[in-house]
Protein backbone atom coordinates (compact mmCIF):
# COMPACT_ATOMS: atom_id res chain seq x y z
CA UNK A 1 0.00 0.00 0.00
CA UNK A 2 1.10 3.29 -1.21
CA UNK A 3 2.80 5.21 1.94
CA UNK A 4 1.12 9.12 2.19
CA UNK A 5 1.78 12.11 4.63
CA UNK A 6 0.18 11.49 8.14
CA UNK A 7 -0.96 15.34 8.29
CA UNK A 8 -4.95 15.63 8.43
CA UNK A 9 -6.98 18.01 6.61
CA UNK A 10 -9.86 19.08 8.03
CA UNK A 11 -11.55 20.83 4.59
CA UNK A 12 -10.71 17.71 2.74
CA UNK A 13 -11.53 15.26 5.15
CA UNK A 14 -8.54 13.05 4.51
CA UNK A 15 -4.80 12.60 4.70
CA UNK A 16 -2.27 14.49 2.79
CA UNK A 17 -1.70 12.89 -0.44
CA UNK A 18 1.99 13.89 -0.55
CA UNK A 19 4.58 11.03 0.04
CA UNK A 20 6.35 11.92 3.71
CA UNK A 21 9.88 12.38 3.92
CA UNK A 22 12.59 9.69 4.13
CA UNK A 23 12.56 8.84 8.13
CA UNK A 24 9.33 10.99 8.76
CA UNK A 25 5.48 10.27 8.43
CA UNK A 26 5.16 13.52 7.05
CA UNK A 27 5.43 15.48 3.39
CA UNK A 28 7.96 18.44 3.11
CA UNK A 29 5.09 20.63 3.72
CA UNK A 30 3.72 19.41 7.05
CA UNK A 31 6.91 18.18 8.50
CA UNK A 32 6.50 20.02 12.07
CA UNK A 33 9.44 22.49 12.49
CA UNK A 34 9.05 24.63 15.52
CA UNK A 35 11.52 26.35 15.31
CA UNK A 36 11.67 27.63 11.51
CA UNK A 37 9.78 30.52 10.58
CA UNK A 38 7.62 30.99 6.98
CA UNK A 39 8.59 34.00 5.13
CA UNK A 40 7.61 35.84 1.74
CA UNK A 41 9.59 34.53 -1.09
CA UNK A 42 11.75 37.78 -1.69
CA UNK A 43 10.82 36.57 -5.93
CA UNK A 44 7.59 36.73 -5.53
CA UNK A 45 5.44 37.31 -2.19
CA UNK A 46 2.41 35.63 -2.95
CA UNK A 47 4.21 32.43 -1.72
CA UNK A 48 6.25 31.60 1.41
CA UNK A 49 9.18 29.58 2.38
CA UNK A 50 10.79 28.22 5.61
CA UNK A 51 13.52 30.85 6.10
CA UNK A 52 16.30 28.04 6.32
CA UNK A 53 15.49 26.96 2.92
CA UNK A 54 15.68 30.40 1.95
CA UNK A 55 19.02 30.36 -0.27
CA UNK A 56 18.24 26.97 -2.21
CA UNK A 57 14.47 28.74 -3.11
CA UNK A 58 15.28 31.52 -4.79
CA UNK A 59 17.76 29.35 -7.06
CA UNK A 60 15.07 27.37 -7.72
CA UNK A 61 11.75 29.18 -7.24
CA UNK A 62 9.31 28.36 -9.85
CA UNK A 63 8.64 32.55 -10.60
CA UNK A 64 12.86 33.30 -11.64
CA UNK A 65 12.80 32.72 -15.18
CA UNK A 66 9.24 35.40 -14.85
CA UNK A 67 11.03 37.71 -13.11
CA UNK A 68 14.27 37.34 -15.29
CA UNK A 69 12.20 37.89 -18.29
CA UNK A 70 10.01 40.74 -16.92
CA UNK A 71 13.38 42.84 -15.87
CA UNK A 72 14.33 42.34 -20.00
CA UNK A 73 11.26 44.18 -21.11
CA UNK A 74 11.47 47.82 -21.99
CA UNK A 75 8.19 48.92 -20.39
CA UNK A 76 9.76 47.50 -16.58
CA UNK A 77 10.62 50.40 -14.56
CA UNK A 78 10.55 49.30 -10.54
CA UNK A 79 8.36 50.83 -8.77
CA UNK A 80 7.84 54.34 -11.26
CA UNK A 81 4.31 54.31 -10.14
CA UNK A 82 4.97 53.95 -6.48
CA UNK A 83 4.64 57.66 -5.22
CA UNK A 84 6.29 58.68 -1.91
CA UNK A 85 6.04 59.05 1.77
CA UNK A 86 5.80 62.67 1.68
CA UNK A 87 4.06 65.13 0.22
CA UNK A 88 6.16 66.95 -3.10
CA UNK A 89 8.98 64.22 -2.54
CA UNK A 90 10.05 62.60 -5.88
CA UNK A 91 9.25 58.69 -6.15
CA UNK A 92 12.07 56.75 -4.58
CA UNK A 93 12.21 53.48 -6.83
CA UNK A 94 14.73 52.00 -4.21
CA UNK A 95 12.66 52.50 -1.09
CA UNK A 96 11.81 49.69 1.28
CA UNK A 97 9.09 51.37 3.17
CA UNK A 98 6.89 48.61 4.14
CA UNK A 99 2.97 48.70 3.56
CA UNK A 100 1.04 49.37 6.84
CA UNK A 101 -1.62 46.52 7.94
CA UNK A 102 -4.59 46.39 8.73
CA UNK A 103 -3.86 44.93 12.18
CA UNK A 104 -1.21 47.99 12.47
CA UNK A 105 -4.28 50.46 11.48
CA UNK A 106 -6.63 49.11 14.23
CA UNK A 107 -3.99 49.21 16.72
CA UNK A 108 -3.45 52.78 16.18
CA UNK A 109 -6.78 53.61 16.14
CA UNK A 110 -7.54 51.51 19.27
CA UNK A 111 -4.53 53.20 20.57
CA UNK A 112 -6.59 56.71 20.32
CA UNK A 113 -7.95 58.31 23.51
CA UNK A 114 -11.79 58.82 23.23
CA UNK A 115 -11.73 62.50 22.42
CA UNK A 116 -9.21 62.01 19.67
CA UNK A 117 -11.76 59.36 18.31
CA UNK A 118 -14.31 61.82 18.72
CA UNK A 119 -12.73 64.53 17.44
CA UNK A 120 -11.51 62.72 14.11
CA UNK A 121 -14.91 61.34 13.42
CA UNK A 122 -16.21 65.25 13.73
CA UNK A 123 -14.19 65.94 11.12
CA UNK A 124 -14.74 62.95 8.69
CA UNK A 125 -18.13 64.36 8.99
CA UNK A 126 -17.24 67.86 8.28
CA UNK A 127 -15.17 67.15 5.13
CA UNK A 128 -17.50 64.78 3.92
CA UNK A 129 -20.49 67.30 4.17
CA UNK A 130 -18.55 69.86 2.31
CA UNK A 131 -16.90 68.35 -0.63
CA UNK A 132 -19.05 64.86 -1.40
CA UNK A 133 -22.30 66.27 -2.72
CA UNK A 134 -22.48 65.61 -6.12
CA UNK A 135 -21.89 61.63 -5.78
CA UNK A 136 -25.30 60.60 -7.68
CA UNK A 137 -26.76 57.16 -9.02
CA UNK A 138 -25.69 56.65 -12.82
CA UNK A 139 -26.75 52.67 -13.70
CA UNK A 140 -26.40 52.55 -17.16
CA UNK A 141 -27.12 49.88 -19.12
CA UNK A 142 -26.45 51.21 -22.87
CA UNK A 143 -27.91 49.19 -25.99
CA UNK A 144 -24.43 48.22 -27.08
CA UNK A 145 -24.07 45.75 -24.72
CA UNK A 146 -27.62 44.03 -25.49
CA UNK A 147 -26.29 40.85 -26.59
CA UNK A 148 -24.40 40.01 -22.73
CA UNK A 149 -27.66 40.88 -21.22
CA UNK A 150 -29.57 39.10 -23.39
CA UNK A 151 -27.08 35.90 -22.91
CA UNK A 152 -26.89 35.75 -26.68
CA UNK A 153 -22.79 34.98 -26.35
CA UNK A 154 -20.92 32.21 -26.88
CA UNK A 155 -21.94 29.69 -23.88
CA UNK A 156 -18.27 28.79 -23.62
CA UNK A 157 -18.11 32.57 -21.67
CA UNK A 158 -18.64 32.97 -18.51
CA UNK A 159 -21.87 34.78 -17.32
CA UNK A 160 -22.33 35.69 -13.73
CA UNK A 161 -25.00 38.40 -13.96
CA UNK A 162 -23.72 40.92 -11.35
CA UNK A 163 -20.48 41.31 -13.01
CA UNK A 164 -22.30 41.59 -16.58
CA UNK A 165 -24.50 44.34 -14.86
CA UNK A 166 -21.46 45.76 -13.20
CA UNK A 167 -19.57 45.72 -16.55
CA UNK A 168 -21.94 47.18 -19.06
CA UNK A 169 -22.58 50.20 -16.42
CA UNK A 170 -19.02 50.76 -16.58
CA UNK A 171 -19.19 50.88 -20.47
CA UNK A 172 -22.75 52.73 -20.07
CA UNK A 173 -21.08 55.85 -18.06
CA UNK A 174 -18.58 56.12 -20.70
CA UNK A 175 -21.05 56.53 -23.32
CA UNK A 176 -22.90 58.84 -21.18
CA UNK A 177 -19.91 61.02 -20.67
CA UNK A 178 -18.57 61.02 -24.39
CA UNK A 179 -16.05 58.67 -24.63
CA UNK A 180 -17.42 55.63 -26.41
CA UNK A 181 -19.65 56.45 -29.07
CA UNK A 182 -22.41 54.31 -30.56
CA UNK A 183 -22.33 52.79 -34.06
CA UNK A 184 -24.50 55.47 -35.38
CA UNK A 185 -22.50 58.01 -33.92
CA UNK A 186 -19.44 56.64 -34.74
CA UNK A 187 -21.04 57.18 -38.79
CA UNK A 188 -21.99 60.82 -37.68
CA UNK A 189 -18.48 61.56 -36.34
CA UNK A 190 -16.08 64.35 -37.82
CA UNK A 191 -13.28 63.07 -39.60
CA UNK A 192 -11.01 65.31 -37.75
CA UNK A 193 -11.65 63.75 -34.65
CA UNK A 194 -8.19 62.82 -33.51
CA UNK A 195 -9.28 60.22 -31.16
CA UNK A 196 -10.44 58.02 -33.71
CA UNK A 197 -9.69 56.51 -37.19
CA UNK A 198 -10.73 56.78 -40.25
CA UNK A 199 -14.01 54.51 -39.65
CA UNK A 200 -14.79 55.91 -36.01
CA UNK A 201 -13.40 53.29 -34.26
CA UNK A 202 -10.79 54.08 -30.71
CA UNK A 203 -7.68 52.87 -31.70
CA UNK A 204 -7.41 51.25 -28.19
CA UNK A 205 -7.64 50.39 -24.86
CA UNK A 206 -5.78 49.29 -22.11
CA UNK A 207 -7.37 47.38 -19.19
CA UNK A 208 -5.36 47.85 -15.96
CA UNK A 209 -5.79 44.45 -13.33
CA UNK A 210 -7.56 42.86 -16.33
CA UNK A 211 -8.07 39.74 -14.54
CA UNK A 212 -9.73 37.11 -17.24
CA UNK A 213 -9.95 40.36 -19.27
CA UNK A 214 -14.10 40.12 -19.46
CA UNK A 215 -14.53 44.08 -19.14
CA UNK A 216 -12.61 44.04 -22.15
CA UNK A 217 -14.40 41.33 -23.99
CA UNK A 218 -17.76 43.23 -23.21
CA UNK A 219 -16.50 46.57 -24.63
CA UNK A 220 -15.08 44.97 -28.00
CA UNK A 221 -18.18 43.28 -28.75
CA UNK A 222 -20.35 46.08 -28.59
CA UNK A 223 -17.91 49.28 -29.75
CA UNK A 224 -15.30 47.89 -31.53
CA UNK A 225 -11.70 48.37 -30.92
CA UNK A 226 -8.19 48.28 -32.67
CA UNK A 227 -5.47 47.62 -29.89
CA UNK A 228 -6.10 45.88 -26.72
CA UNK A 229 -3.51 45.74 -23.71
CA UNK A 230 -4.61 43.53 -20.98
CA UNK A 231 -2.23 44.36 -17.67
CA UNK A 232 -2.28 41.93 -14.81
CA UNK A 233 0.31 40.69 -12.49
CA UNK A 234 -1.06 37.27 -12.57
CA UNK A 235 -1.73 34.15 -14.59
CA UNK A 236 -5.25 33.40 -15.08
CA UNK A 237 -7.02 30.16 -16.95
CA UNK A 238 -10.12 30.42 -18.92
CA UNK A 239 -9.25 34.08 -20.06
CA UNK A 240 -11.36 35.85 -22.61
CA UNK A 241 -7.77 36.02 -24.97
CA UNK A 242 -8.92 33.00 -26.74
CA UNK A 243 -11.84 35.02 -27.53
CA UNK A 244 -10.84 38.12 -28.56
CA UNK A 245 -7.84 36.83 -31.09
CA UNK A 246 -10.56 35.67 -33.05
CA UNK A 247 -11.56 38.80 -34.09
CA UNK A 248 -9.75 39.53 -37.15
CA UNK A 249 -9.15 43.05 -36.77
CA UNK A 250 -8.19 43.28 -33.30
CA UNK A 251 -4.62 43.17 -32.03
CA UNK A 252 -4.39 41.59 -28.68
CA UNK A 253 -1.34 42.44 -25.85
CA UNK A 254 -1.36 41.12 -22.33
CA UNK A 255 1.37 42.78 -20.10
CA UNK A 256 2.22 40.37 -17.38
CA UNK A 257 3.63 43.25 -14.70
CA UNK A 258 2.89 44.92 -11.24
CA UNK A 259 1.06 48.35 -12.19
CA UNK A 260 3.49 49.74 -10.00
CA UNK A 261 6.44 48.96 -12.70
CA UNK A 262 5.22 50.11 -15.87
CA UNK A 263 6.10 52.49 -17.83
CA UNK A 264 3.60 52.56 -20.60
CA UNK A 265 6.07 55.53 -22.62
CA UNK A 266 8.37 52.43 -23.17
CA UNK A 267 5.32 50.33 -24.34
CA UNK A 268 6.38 50.63 -28.41
CA UNK A 269 3.19 49.19 -30.18
CA UNK A 270 1.18 52.35 -28.22
CA UNK A 271 3.18 54.74 -29.42
CA UNK A 272 1.53 57.04 -31.69
CA UNK A 273 -2.05 55.44 -30.23
CA UNK A 274 -4.45 57.49 -28.41
CA UNK A 275 -6.54 54.97 -25.30
CA UNK A 276 -8.72 54.28 -23.11
CA UNK A 277 -8.37 53.59 -19.69
CA UNK A 278 -10.46 50.67 -17.89
CA UNK A 279 -10.56 48.91 -14.76
CA UNK A 280 -13.19 46.69 -12.80
CA UNK A 281 -12.57 47.07 -9.08
CA UNK A 282 -8.50 47.92 -9.11
CA UNK A 283 -8.22 46.52 -5.20
CA UNK A 284 -6.80 49.58 -2.76
CA UNK A 285 -3.68 51.29 -3.63
CA UNK A 286 -3.86 49.83 -7.60
CA UNK A 287 -6.40 52.90 -8.86
CA UNK A 288 -3.50 55.00 -7.42
CA UNK A 289 -0.68 53.34 -9.00
CA UNK A 290 -3.29 53.04 -12.58
CA UNK A 291 -3.66 56.75 -12.15
CA UNK A 292 -0.29 58.17 -11.75
CA UNK A 293 1.08 55.26 -14.57
CA UNK A 294 -1.65 56.75 -17.05
CA UNK A 295 -1.18 60.93 -15.99
CA UNK A 296 1.55 61.13 -13.47
CA UNK A 297 4.17 62.68 -15.88
CA UNK A 298 1.64 65.09 -17.31
CA UNK A 299 1.90 68.05 -14.46
CA UNK A 300 0.24 70.72 -16.46
CA UNK A 301 -2.40 71.09 -19.22
CA UNK A 302 0.10 72.41 -21.58
CA UNK A 303 1.78 68.89 -20.97
CA UNK A 304 -1.68 67.14 -21.67
CA UNK A 305 -2.14 69.14 -24.91
CA UNK A 306 1.64 68.37 -26.25
CA UNK A 307 0.48 64.85 -25.57
CA UNK A 308 -2.30 64.02 -27.23
CA UNK A 309 -2.54 61.60 -30.14
CA UNK A 310 0.39 59.96 -28.53
CA UNK A 311 0.39 57.54 -25.59
CA UNK A 312 -2.10 59.36 -23.12
CA UNK A 313 -5.71 58.48 -22.21
CA UNK A 314 -8.66 60.26 -23.89
CA UNK A 315 -11.02 58.81 -21.30
CA UNK A 316 -10.92 56.35 -17.92
CA UNK A 317 -12.88 54.01 -16.16
CA UNK A 318 -12.26 53.01 -12.88
CA UNK A 319 -13.93 51.22 -10.31
CA UNK A 320 -12.75 51.66 -6.97
CA UNK A 321 -12.59 49.23 -4.16
CA UNK A 322 -11.01 47.50 -1.13
CA UNK A 323 -9.81 51.13 -0.08
CA UNK A 324 -8.93 49.75 3.36
CA UNK A 325 -5.95 47.89 1.25
CA UNK A 326 -4.86 52.11 0.48
CA UNK A 327 -1.68 53.55 1.66
CA UNK A 328 -0.49 57.12 1.83
CA UNK A 329 2.70 56.13 0.28
CA UNK A 330 1.18 55.33 -2.66
CA UNK A 331 -1.96 57.69 -2.26
CA UNK A 332 -2.35 60.19 -5.65
CA UNK A 333 -3.45 63.23 -4.35
CA UNK A 334 -1.97 64.11 -0.40
CA UNK A 335 -1.71 67.20 -0.77
CA UNK A 336 -5.79 67.11 -0.89
CA UNK A 337 -5.66 65.87 2.29
CA UNK A 338 -3.22 67.66 3.82
CA UNK A 339 -5.11 70.40 3.07
CA UNK A 340 -8.12 69.31 4.83
CA UNK A 341 -6.00 68.58 7.86
CA UNK A 342 -5.69 64.94 7.40
CA UNK A 343 -2.28 63.56 8.84
CA UNK A 344 -0.63 60.39 7.05
CA UNK A 345 -2.19 58.75 10.65
CA UNK A 346 -5.41 59.91 10.17
CA UNK A 347 -5.83 58.50 6.87
CA UNK A 348 -4.16 55.38 7.77
CA UNK A 349 -7.56 55.33 10.33
CA UNK A 350 -10.01 56.19 7.43
CA UNK A 351 -8.62 53.78 5.26
CA UNK A 352 -9.43 51.12 8.50
CA UNK A 353 -12.70 52.51 8.92
CA UNK A 354 -13.50 51.97 4.99
CA UNK A 355 -13.99 47.57 5.43
CA UNK A 356 -16.31 48.61 7.48
CA UNK A 357 -18.76 49.73 4.51
CA UNK A 358 -20.19 46.19 3.82
CA UNK A 359 -20.61 45.50 7.18
CA UNK A 360 -24.32 46.07 6.89
CA UNK A 361 -26.99 44.39 4.82
CA UNK A 362 -26.97 45.62 1.58
CA UNK A 363 -29.86 43.67 0.10
CA UNK A 364 -31.36 47.64 0.02
CA UNK A 365 -29.58 50.60 -0.50
CA UNK A 366 -28.12 53.00 2.50
CA UNK A 367 -30.06 56.10 1.66
CA UNK A 368 -28.46 58.30 4.08
CA UNK A 369 -24.92 57.16 3.15
CA UNK A 370 -24.30 60.61 1.42
CA UNK A 371 -25.38 63.41 4.52
CA UNK A 372 -24.80 60.74 7.28
CA UNK A 373 -28.21 61.08 8.87
CA UNK A 374 -27.85 58.38 10.64
CA UNK A 375 -24.83 58.93 12.51
CA UNK A 376 -24.27 61.14 15.52
CA UNK A 377 -20.72 62.23 15.82
CA UNK A 378 -21.07 63.67 19.12
CA UNK A 379 -22.74 61.20 20.87
CA UNK A 380 -20.61 58.01 19.90
CA UNK A 381 -18.95 57.70 23.25
CA UNK A 382 -19.53 57.53 26.73
CA UNK A 383 -22.81 59.09 26.35
CA UNK A 384 -24.17 56.39 24.35
CA UNK A 385 -22.11 53.28 25.40
CA UNK A 386 -22.47 54.17 28.88
CA UNK A 387 -19.75 55.59 31.81
CA UNK A 388 -17.88 51.44 31.72
CA UNK A 389 -16.56 52.54 28.22
CA UNK A 390 -13.14 53.53 28.63
CA UNK A 391 -11.63 52.77 25.63
CA UNK A 392 -11.81 53.21 22.02
CA UNK A 393 -11.90 49.66 21.55
CA UNK A 394 -15.35 49.19 22.91
CA UNK A 395 -17.32 52.47 21.25
CA UNK A 396 -16.40 50.80 18.09
CA UNK A 397 -17.45 47.36 19.32
CA UNK A 398 -20.60 48.67 20.79
CA UNK A 399 -21.64 51.06 17.43
CA UNK A 400 -24.61 49.49 15.15
CA UNK A 401 -23.77 48.12 11.55
CA UNK A 402 -25.29 50.94 10.08
CA UNK A 403 -23.38 53.33 11.84
CA UNK A 404 -20.21 51.66 10.90
CA UNK A 405 -21.29 50.89 7.13
CA UNK A 406 -22.16 54.62 6.85
CA UNK A 407 -19.06 55.74 8.12
CA UNK A 408 -16.89 53.60 6.18
CA UNK A 409 -18.73 54.53 2.56
CA UNK A 410 -17.91 58.37 3.76
CA UNK A 411 -14.60 57.72 4.28
CA UNK A 412 -13.96 55.83 0.70
CA UNK A 413 -15.89 58.79 -0.67
CA UNK A 414 -13.56 60.95 0.89
CA UNK A 415 -10.96 59.26 -0.79
CA UNK A 416 -12.19 58.86 -3.72
CA UNK A 417 -12.91 61.97 -4.29
CA UNK A 418 -9.32 63.19 -3.75
CA UNK A 419 -8.45 60.82 -6.96
CA UNK A 420 -11.04 62.72 -8.98
CA UNK A 421 -9.62 66.49 -8.20
CA UNK A 422 -6.50 64.82 -9.06
CA UNK A 423 -7.80 63.69 -12.36
CA UNK A 424 -9.58 66.72 -12.94
CA UNK A 425 -6.32 68.90 -12.83
CA UNK A 426 -4.90 67.10 -15.63
CA UNK A 427 -7.65 68.59 -17.82
CA UNK A 428 -10.58 66.15 -17.50
CA UNK A 429 -14.00 65.87 -17.17
CA UNK A 430 -14.72 64.00 -14.10
CA UNK A 431 -17.12 62.61 -12.23
CA UNK A 432 -17.54 60.15 -9.25
CA UNK A 433 -20.68 57.66 -9.33
CA UNK A 434 -22.33 54.89 -8.14
CA UNK A 435 -22.69 53.01 -11.29
CA UNK A 436 -24.38 49.75 -9.59
CA UNK A 437 -27.29 49.56 -6.60
CA UNK A 438 -25.41 48.31 -3.43
CA UNK A 439 -27.77 45.42 -3.70
CA UNK A 440 -25.51 44.20 -6.80
CA UNK A 441 -22.21 45.40 -5.13
CA UNK A 442 -21.71 47.23 -2.06
CA UNK A 443 -18.37 48.49 -3.91
CA UNK A 444 -20.40 51.00 -6.24
CA UNK A 445 -17.94 54.03 -6.97
CA UNK A 446 -16.68 54.76 -10.43
CA UNK A 447 -13.86 56.97 -11.54
CA UNK A 448 -15.60 58.28 -14.71
CA UNK A 449 -13.51 60.80 -17.16
CA UNK A 450 -13.25 62.29 -20.73
CA UNK A 451 -10.42 64.35 -21.80
CA UNK A 452 -11.66 67.71 -22.86
CA UNK A 453 -8.44 69.32 -24.00
CA UNK A 454 -8.54 69.47 -27.99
Amino acid sequence: METRCSFWLPKKNRFCATAPLHGSTFCGNHSPRSQSQWIPCPIDPSHSVLEENLEGHVKRCPFLKNVQSLALQPYYHKGINAGSEEVGQQRNTLSLDKDITSEMKRSAVYSMSIPEFQDLLRKIRNIHSSICKDIRDSYKIPEACGIWIKREVDRKLPFQEKHVMQQASILGNLEDIGVLKTSFESEQLDNEDPYRDDDGVLPAVIEFGAGRGYLTQMLADGYGIKKVFLVERKSYKLKADRSLRQKESLILERLRIDIEDLNLSAVESLHGVPYLAIGKHLCGPATDLTLRCCLGEQSSEDNLGQSIGHHYPIGLAIATCCHHLCQWKHYINKKYLCNLGIKKEEFHAITWFTSWAVDADHSSDITDVTNGRRLHFDSIGKEECGEDVNTVEEIVRNMKAVERAVLGFMCKQIIDIGRSMWIMERGFKTRLVKYVPSSISPENHLLVSRCVQQ
